[in-house]
This record gives C-alpha cells, sequence and structure tokens, in this order.
C-alpha cells in the first residue's frame, strides 16, 4: 500500500485476512456442523430497509451487530503539502453454491449432496468471494463533502460441470450495492480527522425475509484498510496527550480502528504512538495486531489456538474429514495442511513464549505491560485486601453484590449469591480483583482445583465472617506491573477469564 513499507504491508495485510475470513468455516469444518448454519458473525452491511424494519440501529464499537453502515474516524497528521491517503474497504460477497443432478432429460435438478463417479461427494453450500476496491485520493480532494466510490459487486452465475455428465455445480451471487464517502476535515494545522464511512445502498428484495435471505445483498466480514505518503495516523488507544481530546472526538460506528504495521513510535517527543497504517476491523483488537509467527499459513484462526485446532483436526474421522473437504475449497485446504504439516512446523506450534521485557523500555512514566520481578512479594492466596475495614483473602466467605454499572448478565445473575474467595489479584492497571468460587455451584471444588474462578472487585462483596484471612493486606497499586497481558485480565464475573 505504502513505497518503502513493505515488511509492515504485509503483516497488516496478513491480520486483514484473517479479519476477513472470521467466522467463515469454523472446526470441524463441515455443513452438517450446527456452528456452521449460522454464519457470517462480524461486520454485515445489509440494505437499509431490512435492517431497520423495526427500529433504527443504535451503533456499537464492533461489528457483531448488523447495521447497514459502518463508520471510521481517526487522527492523521500531515508531513508534506502533496499528502494522500489511500483506502481500502474489503469484504466478502455471498455465494450460493447449488449441487444439481442431471435428470435425464437434458435438465438439472437441485439436490443437497451428490456422489460422483470419481467417488467424490459434491455439497451445496454458502460460499463467499472477496471483493476489495482501493483509492488514492490527496487531502485536497477530501476537503468539504469529500470523496464518494461505489464498492459494490455484480451480480453473476458460473457454471462447472460434473464427471461424466452427473450433474453440475452452479455458484449464483446476488448484486451488492454500496458506497463509501471519505472526508478530510482539518482540526488544527497539519491535524486532520480522516472520516470513512461504507453504506450497503441497496433496497431489500424482501424487507420482510429472513436473515438467511437478506445476506445475498450484503458486505460480509466489511473492514477498512488505511496508509498514506506523506501522512502519519495517530492511535485512538494511546494517542499522544496534546492529542487525545481530539481522539475522544473520534466517532466511530460497528467497527474499531487500530494502527497496523510497525509497532508505535514516540511522535515529536510525546508520549503515544502514531504509525503508517490503520486497519478499522469490525473486532476489537489491539494497536499493531499480528499473526502469530508460528502459524503455518492459513490455518484455522491464524493464531497460537492453531496447535488445539490441529490436534483436534488430526482427530477427525475419515468419513468427517470427506464431509469438510465437500463443504468448501477453504475446508479441504485447511485439511491438507494438517495431513502434510512437517513434524518441525508442528512442533513450533507449542510451547511458545514471549519475551518477557518490552523491546524497547517505556517512559519513566508509563508502567511496561510486564517486567519480569513486577510480582515480587505477591502472594495471590495469602495476600488479602480490606472490605468494610475487614481483611478478605483466601479462605474468606462473600455476599456478592456487582454494582449496576458495568455489570453483564452473568454478574447480575450471581447477584445475593454466598461465595467462598480463593485468591486476590492485583492487575496491571493498578485494580484489584477477587477470585470467588460460588457456593451453590455443583462445580465450585473443581473449579477451584484448576483455577477458573468469578472475578470482582473488593467493593462488589460484603463480607459474612470477620474472622482475619492469614496474609499482609495490600493495598491496590498504581499501575501494578503484575506479569499479564491485557488479554490476561481479569474480566468482570467471567469465569474463563484465564482459560
Amino acid at each position: 500500500m505504502v513505497n518503502g513499507a513493505g515488511e509492515g504491508c504485509a503483516q497488516l495485510s496478513a491480520v486483514a485476512d484473517a479479519v476477513l475470513y472470521e467466522g467463515y468455516l469454523l472446526y470441524p469444518y463441515r455443513r452438517s456442523s450446527a456452528k456452521n448454519r449460522v454464519r457470517w458473525q462480524f461486520g454485515v452491511l445489509l440494505p437499509r430497509d431490512w435492517v431497520e424494519r423495526e427500529g433504527p440501529v443504535t451503533p456499537g464499537i464492533s461489528g457483531s451487530a448488523d447495521s447497514w453502515y459502518q463508520q471510521t474516524e481517526c487522527l492523521l497528521r500531515v508531513r508534506h503539502g502533496d499528502a494522500a491517503v489511500r483506502v481500502r474497504v474489503r469484504y466478502l460477497q455471498l455465494q450460493y453454491k447449488q449441487v444439481e443432478a442431471a435428470d435425464g432429460d437434458g435438465g438439472h435438478r437441485p439436490v443437497e449432496s451428490l456422489r460422483t463417479a470419481d467417488g467424490i461427494t459434491r455439497l451445496s453450500f454458502e460460499e463467499a468471494v472477496p471483493r476489495e476496491t482501493e483509492l488514492v485520493l490527496s487531502l485536497a480532494e477530501l476537503s468539504g463533502d469529500g470523496r464518494t466510490f461505489f464498492v459494490g459487486a455484480s451480480a453473476g452465475e458460473d457454471h462447472e460441470p460434473l464427471p461424466a455428465g452427473a450433474g453440475r455445480t452452479v455458484r449464483r451471487r446476488r448484486e451488492v450495492r454500496a458506497a463509501a464517502t471519505v472526508v478530510a476535515e482539518p482540526l488544527a494545522p497539519q491535524l486532520y480527522r480522516l472520516r470513512v464511512r461504507t453504506e450497503n445502498s441497496g433496497e431489500a428484495q424482501d424487507p420482510g425475509a429472513p436473515r438467511g435471505a437478506a445476506l445475498g445483498q450484503a458486505m460480509l466480514a466489511t473492514h477498512t484498510l488505511l496508509a498514506g505518503d506523506g501522512v502519519d495516523f495517530v492511535s485512538l488507544i494511546d494517542p499522544p496527550a496534546s492529542l487525545a481530546e481530539h481522539a475522544r472526538g473520534c466517532r466511530n460506528a460497528f467497527t474499531f480502528p487500530v494502527l497496523g504495521g510497525a509497532p508505535p513510535q514516540a511522535a515529536g517527543g510525546e508520549d503515544g504512538a502514531t504509525g503508517a497504517f490503520v486497519l478499522s476491523a469490525p473486532i476489537i483488537l489491539p494497536d499493531h495486531p499480528q499473526v502469530a509467527p508460528e502459524s503455518p499459513g492459513d490455518l484455522h484462526d491464524a493464531a497460537e489456538i492453531d496447535e488445539i485446532l490441529t490436534l483436534r483436526t488430526m482427530l477427525l474421522t475419515d468419513e468427517e474429514k470427506a464431509e469438510a473437504r465437500a463443504t468448501d475449497p477453504r475446508a479441504a485446504r485447511i485439511l491438507d495442511r494438517v495431513d502434510t504439516m512437517p513434524p518441525e512446523v508442528f512442533a513450533r506450534l507449542h510451547g511458545t513464549i514471549r519475551s518477557l521485557t518490552p523491546a524497547q523500555a517505556p517512559p519513566a512514566d508509563r508502567p511496561a505491560w510486564w517486567q519480569e520481578g513486577g510480582d515480587d512479594g505477591l502472594a495471590p492466596t495469602t495476600d488479602t485486601v480490606l472490605v468494610s475495614g475487614v481483611p478478605v483473602g483466601g479462605g474468606s466467605r462473600v455476599r456478592l453484590r456487582p454494582r449496576g454499572r458495568g455489570a453483564d448478565a452473568q454478574d447480575m445473575f450471581l447477584e445475593g449469591r454466598t461465595a467462598q474467595v480463593a485468591a486476590v489479584f492485583h492487575d496491571v492497571d493498578g485494580s484489584v480483583h477477587l477470585a470467588v468460587t460460588v457456593d451453590d455451584d455443583p462445580a465450585a471444588e473443581l473449579h477451584g482445583w484448576y483455577g477458573r474462578f468469578h472475578y470482582f472487585r473488593p467493593d462488589e462483596v460484603e463480607v459474612l465472617d470477620g474472622a482475619d484471612a492469614p496474609g499482609p493486606v495490600r493495598p491496590p497499586r498504581p499501575h501494578s506491573p503484575r506479569p499479564a497481558r491485557p488479554a490476561d485480565r481479569p474480566e468482570r464475573g467471567r469465569s474463563d477469564a484465564h482459560a
């Protein structure tokens, strides 16, 4: 996308492809699997009259909800006057693969499956075709109302004969009408807010049709890639202090923009991150996401979960593998990779440890996410924290009182239940969480044995007994450098926070 940025562009493209096919086909990759009957979980843009048949949509920061539009806003700083922005809008277009058997009279009839003379079974299934549109736009032409361009896809039909005249495979695509508008709004000298708004501009053939019938006119896994010549994009997660207010003013709907490519660099002596690329995806990612380097290509989820899914794929029966191969060409390629994976490649998936210290030390007033020795002196099973003046730690009994603000459904289910504290954890943000097992959970003992807990803040529990728990009381420490990645931090009420 940008001259001289080949490595960063390749990293970004790999992550973008993983986003494009997230949820496309899930293990065990068979059409008969229940999870492969409800598809296209993220970034689905449908015709507006279908989406709003029961009222306007409510914008969110990720694309797990259906919408008719997607809006990305981010900040960019200009390095020279002839700066330009490169915009790529990408998505999948639904393709219906219908197997048809010859009827003996020169015609064909649709069937769910057909076994041909070569011993291969063909299955009808919903496939998808990747689509993308790229434009290079100068900042000058993005002022005012900006530029609007077509990003849709035409209808089509392809026929493929099957061996020995047994029938044919027909692939049909319906038209997808869509447009994207790009606007650059000046905020300060050399500072702009860039907006990319992508809309499904079609009209539903039947606004009352079920979702499965409407998906043929949808953009699936919609996301946007941004790069530039002579510009730097500003992180919305970790902006320079001088731009924090402008960053908060960005409004994103059904998408979450993050920096891509190379790791962040300090901008102009300020702390905060800038970069050469942006990936605005319908799933929440950190700045500079990367595919795990151990992943042997386009396999499973393109992440470190590859090992367990590879093992499970190896255990599929021959019949299950045959159905997966007949379901979709991507499933067939996954099986080929697993069946031919060299032992040294498989071994590389196991036991990988990332560096325990950051490659570059952060500024003195910004803590590292991970520091060796950062948890020295902490003992979760014996530490305590004061709750209403009473030390609470391992063995203490409490009643759960989740706060209304920020509570999720799992918290609400546990309202008023009694529990036993197993440990006290300090996280990297300086917060304290109590790991608990619920008293009337029949699996409480098992959960405690392998460390699967619910997590609550100290102000969300009532002490049931006044007995002091052993160990020192440790007040919350600001930005405690306990070695835990952001993804490992306890989630509210979640029993699988460390799974």
